[in-house]
């Protein structure tokens, strides 16, 4: 049930859909005479679009995510890496049976250097199709093309393709690892995902050394207009929308112990 309502949630409040049904309620309104109510709907949808888009709003969200769990100092023994699905384009190679890589794709690309550096490693791959209302590929599906073309033996990969969400990516992981005390086991995810992510996967008795990638922040954007175009910028604030309520949501179903995970904590 949490698994549909947080998909069903999402839908509709993140930033262009929410845009979108504000907008939509306005013109309702000003059609059966509320005016007052349609001129509201409409001034609403216009600030959130351009906040989210024009404004330096998402990256600011962002930046605190992808600093708080900082990338530690390499261990000199890897006994195996954990590389957290969503780095892929789902549909598209679904129907093409290649390995197209999205905007997280650094996820994929890292996991494929720390396995080359540490040749013993185990790599787990996780990741289902987490989507409610679109088909696709999931990235346990998709990755063993890209990384046997980048040099990473079939029988070195561990696939977890069950996981439709973080939570489940953690559970199912540690199901299909069965860590064994005093291994090292390196968690790969985008930067702005690591608290969630290893939050979830200390609860659930994974212990895992960060390794976060994919950073979409510099850290020195500041408060103001224009400093990204504005696609880029809408982006930043759908995925800090969508990762602040997620470590809220989290939260307060008991899935995690805090609503913004320490490290060490």
């Amino acid at each position: 049930m949490f698994y549909y309502l947080s998909k069903i949630f999402w839908f509709v409040i993140q930033p262009l859909n929410l845009t979108i049904f504000l907008l939509s309620a306005g013109l309702l309104a000003g059609m059966v005479g509320r005016r007052r109510l349609a001129v509201s709907g409409g001034v609403l949808a216009f600030l959130i679009l351009a906040l989210s888009a024009w404004t330096s709003l998402g990256a600011m969200m962002l930046n605190p995510l992808e600093e708080r769990f900082p990338r530690p100092p390499l261990p000199k023994k890897v006994d195996g890496i954990v590389v957290l699905g969503g780095g892929f384009e789902g549909a598209i190679n679904l129907a093409r049976r290649g390995y197209e890589l999205n905007s997280s794709g650094d996820r994929m690309v890292e996991t494929a250097i720390l396995a080359r550096r540490f040749p013993q490693a185990k790599v787990v791959v996780s990741g289902g199709n987490g989507s409610l209302f679109f088909d696709g590929e999931g990235d346990a599906d998709t990755a063993p093309r890209l990384l046997e073309a980048l040099g990473v033996p079939a029988d070195r990969l561990l696939l977890e393709d069950k996981s439709r969400n973080t939570y489940e990516n953690a559970v199912f992981s540690r199901e299909l690892v069965k860590p064994k005390p005093g291994e090292t086991w390196l968690l790969v995810t985008s930067a702005f995902h690591m608290p969630r992510a290893k939050a979830l996967f200390d609860k659930a008795g994974f212990p895992t050394v960060q390794w976060p990638v994919d950073y979409r922040t510099s850290g020195r954007e500041g408060v103001g207009l224009f400093r990204d175009n504005a696609a880029d910028s809408l982006q930043n604030t759908t995925i800090a929308v969508r990762e602040w309520i997620g470590l809220f949501a989290y939260w307060l179903s008991g899935r995690i112990d805090q609503p913004f995970p320490t490290p060490g904590g």
